[in-house]
């Protein structure tokens, strides 16, 4: 489907679109100036971000994960903090947590490190279940509560988190219900020969290049993408077409692992923020096609080992596309 209708006064939306979008173009292009040789991992990056949702980065150390937090904070003027995973993490280390204060003679709160606009939770299963659950309620409320009083974090608050393969050593199992906390799971991988060259000149250098990155838009006008998302149009068609690719995965005997109704939620999030990052204010198939095998691929169990992004291309080809 490539056209929607467009109802009376959507002109002042097409244009704050055309504004996200040169925005867009910016963040894209200043992020690129650090991380080199990874245009589709920023471009999704970018994208789940703009839809409010989650990112987890599963590779081996060393490709540029921190590096690409701390460039997108530093492109949108956000605050960046950095909790590094152990097995003696405890929650309060990661939401705060009440301290006494010998001159009030009183209890003030102390907050944690989830207190930032973008949080990179590195390495995040080499923690213990108990402290990876201390994210759940953060990530899906956007608030702490520590005896019995909520905290609400301050606008926009993203987390990428950061996982090393299950074979590296000291590493848990993420449990399903935090995994699917995750709008994408995506790898850097290791960039092709010339841009690894490249790297090293710009990492080289006398100066970090990370005191060179100017922001390029602030903090509320990323808020104001998120805002607009919801504003693309989604019509029945492709609703229907969304819950086609999800129910034709958790009905196929090869997937052995339930899909929850978050993840069609997310799937159309998703859809909505690439079709405005890409200029238009309403989302078609080809939006959900795209976003479909980052969006599942974490989401799906393969007995046979395969990628999940694989598999659910193969899926979402016998699924029929609206007209």
């Amino acid at each position: 489907m490539n056209t929607a209708p467009v109802p009376a006064g959507r002109d002042v939306l097409a244009e704050k679109i055309q504004t996200i979008r040169r925005q867009w173009v910016a963040l894209f292009e200043n992020v690129q100036k650090v991380i080199l040789g990874k245009e589709a991992v920023i471009e999704r990056v970018l994208i789940a971000m703009t839809a409010r949702g989650h990112v987890l980065l599963k590779d081996v150390p060393g490709v540029g994960k921190t590096v690409l937090a701390k460039t997108i904070a530093a492109s949108i003027q956000g605050t960046f903090k950095r909790i590094q995973f152990t097995p003696d993490l405890l929650p309060m280390d990661i939401t705060g947590s009440n301290i006494f204060d010998l001159r009030k003679k009183a209890f003030e709160f102390q907050p944690g490190a989830v207190f930032a606009n973008i949080l990179l939770a590195d390495e995040i299963n080499r923690a213990t279940p108990k402290t990876q659950s201390a994210l759940l309620e953060v990530m899906e409320e956007r608030q702490v509560t520590v005896e019995g009083t909520t905290h609400p974090l301050d606008p926009p608050f993203q987390c990428i988190a950061t996982m090393n393969p299950l074979d590296h050593d000291g590493t848990y199992v993420l449990p399903a219900a935090q995994m699917d906390r995750f709008m994408m799971m995506l790898s850097m991988g290791y960039p092709p020969p010339d841009a690894e060259v490249r790297m090293l000149d710009v990492h080289l250098a006398v100066e970090p290049i990370l005191q060179e990155i100017k922001p390029v838009l602030t903090c509320a006008d990323f808020l104001d993408w998120q805002r607009t998302v919801p504003l693309i149009y989604c019509s029945d068609e492709i609703k229907r077409y969304a819950v086609s690719v999800v129910s034709a995965l958790r009905g196929d005997a090869q997937n052995l692992q339930s899909i929850s109704p978050r993840s069609t939620l997310q799937l159309v999030k998703a859809s909505q923020a690439r079709a405005m990052l890409q200029g238009r204010d309403y989302v078609s198939a080809q939006d959900v096609q795209h976003m479909a095998g980052e969006v599942m691929g974490h989401r799906v169990l393969l007995a046979d080992g395969r990628v999940g992004r694989e598999y659910v291309a193969e899926v979402l080809s016998k699924v029929a596309i609206p007209a």
